[in-house]
């Protein structure tokens, strides 16, 4: 794997896995979206994509939980299929948000960048374990890989390689 595939995230199909066909790969996408999913995998077509997978922040369902999870960033990854070359290229777009108002709601602020992100959110519980000492208990992760890593893992079994673009268009 060169440099630049390790900055960019991307990763190719074992050798000997034959592509699988552009809409059966969109489809495969697609049911990656699941109602208890915090993220929703949809087309893109108005975003200028294939398919768009992003965090559920402005879902009312959802608000409560993105609010007590305490991210900094709202995440989308646009995704356009390269049907000649079997490549999915992927751009990951990272937003700034803030809690504002009273109730807080999350807010996009100003701030963006691309390309492949490692935000991981945690919370933990201080508290005694059963034998008195004190310990601290995880009690909350948010990772941008869970949205990440599934759609490369599907795009890769599905015998296409996961282009990550940092410069240049979708």
């Amino acid at each position: 794997m060169a440099l630049f595939d390790r900055l960019t995230g991307t990763r190719r199909p074992a050798d000997g896995v034959p592509p699988a066909p552009a809409e059966e790969l969109r489809s495969a996408l697609l049911g990656l979206s699941r109602p208890d999913a915090p993220y929703v995998v949809r087309y893109g077509a108005a975003e200028g994509a294939d398919v768009v997978a992003e965090w559920r922040i402005a879902e009312p369902a959802w608000q409560s939980f993105f609010l007590e999870s305490r991210i900094t960033h709202a995440v989308r990854i646009r995704m356009r299929l390269d049907r000649d070359g079997h490549e999915v290229r992927a751009l990951e777009e990272q937003w700034e948000v803030t809690r504002v108002g009273d109730p807080p709601r999350l807010q996009v602020a100003s701030t963006y960048s691309r390309g492949q992100d490692r935000t991981v959110t945690r919370r933990w519980t201080v508290g005694r374990g059963d034998d008195g000492r004190p310990e601290a208990t995880e009690t909350f992760r948010f990772d941008v890989s869970e949205l990440r890593d599934p759609l490369r893992d599907t795009v890769v079994k599905s015998g296409w390689t996961w282009r990550g673009v940092v410069f240049g268009k979708l």
